[in-house]
């Protein structure tokens, strides 16, 4: 069986989906690796590499989608490519099916079997399958270094001849897997670092990283989804929320907010009034930017200026450290195709949850539990 890959053609993506390293792990599997010429050029894996690896280089990407049996990707294909996928082809990638309807009827007419790489469940068994903590954990960190570069002051304590500069105050909404890197890695830049989340479970992971965990009391004490992400909370909390956010936004040189709620609009935690009392040349990273924004005032992928206050929202964060971020994602990749690829092809075993929960469609019907019930 051939598995290949393909150059990504999404605007600001620069990741791929296979390195070479990996590549030559699937072999082992005694599957055929196809890789599209200067696939991994955007993330510096020059096509030698992979032909060491023992991929073949192919040209022409009408002939690899043509005969490809599993391929491999970061964001889904364009439709025209999708449409010269032979019927029963596998697709892996980011798919996003709640948010994208129209996908999965296309995917469904075409007889793909597609697993999405964002439906990995948050299982132990799955921990290095998980994609989207691996580009998390990457935001987070590039999160930081955004910040200490676009704010006009010093992140550590500097003691000079000239006098004593204190540290900056830097603060973290939301202690999910970018929000916590996002924690140690201002620490390590030497800022002083609050953050606040609606789950309780996560204090002790903040404070062990060295920062303040700052609470509120809510009447909803569930506040976790069963796949560990922070619930939409009432309108009652929602306001106690915000007004304690304010109280922390107007002593903060930084805010850094990654809080996202699967297949819903990010959740508003900093509006307009809060921003109009950050001290002037704070600065708001907003990591929600392309889910419609954590920030009131976020216009994703621009960089504005507000009462003084610098508002940016990213867009695809992980794709500019794409080097690191494509050797995560294909490790992650690779692990799905271990469970998946039995005696040298898938086996849909719907009775592993894995399997059961990433699949989005499979034989022309959607498989996947949570889409059938969304």
């Amino acid at each position: 069986m051939i598995v290949a890959v393909i150059k990504e053609t999404s605007e600001h993506e620069h990741r791929v989906a296979l390195s070479p390293e990996v590549a030559s792990q699937l072999l082992k599997h005694d599957l055929e690796v196809w890789v599209e010429s200067n696939a991994g050029l955007a993330s510096n894996f020059l096509n030698k590499a992979y032909e060491e690896s023992g991929a073949n280089i192919i040209s022409s990407k009408d002939e690899l989608l043509s005969q490809v049996d599993i391929l491999l990707a970061v964001q889904t294909p364009a439709d025209e490519d999708l449409a010269k996928l032979k019927k029963g082809a596998v697709l892996i990638c980011f798919i996003w099916g709640i948010q994208n309807p129209e996908l999965i009827g296309k995917l469904k007419e075409l007889s793909i079997s597609s697993l999405g790489m964002d439906a990995i469940p948050r299982i132990s068994r799955a921990q290095n399958m998980d994609a989207l903590s691996s580009m998390s954990s990457i935001a987070g960190y590039k999160a930081s270094l955004i910040a200490a570069n676009e704010l006009d002051k010093y992140f550590p304590m500097m003691m000079t001849a000239a006098g004593t500069i204190p540290p900056s105050k830097a603060l973290i909404l939301g202690a999910g897997v970018a929000g916590l890197q996002a924690i140690a890695t201002c620490r390590k830049l030497g800022a002083v670092v609050e953050a606040f989340d609606v789950r309780p479970a996560v204090k002790e992971q903040v404070q062990s990283l060295g920062a303040k965990f700052i609470e509120v009391e809510l009447s909803d004490e569930e506040t976790e989804t069963k796949g560990g992400y922070a619930k939409e909370l009432t309108d009652e909390d929602k306001l106690k929320q915000r007004e304690l956010i304010h109280q922390h936004a107007k002593k903060s040189d930084v805010i850094i907010t990654t809080a996202l709620i699967p297949g819903r609009p990010a959740p508003l935690l900093i509006t307009k009034e809060m921003v109009a009392d950050m001290k002037p040349g704070s600065v708001i990273v907003d990591l929600a930017a392309e889910n419609g924004g954590n920030c009131e005032l976020t216009k994703a992928g621009t960089t504005q200026i507000v009462n003084e206050v610098k508002i940016i929202g990213p867009i695809n964060l992980p794709s500019q450290l794409a080097n690191h971020a494509s050797i995560l994602y294909a490790k992650n990749m690779l692990a799905l195709l271990n469970l998946l690829i039995e005696e040298g092809k898938p086996n849909f075993n719907f009775d592993d949850e894995i399997i059961l929960n990433t699949t989005i469609t499979h034989n022309g019907e959607i498989i996947s539990p949570l889409i059938k019930n969304n």
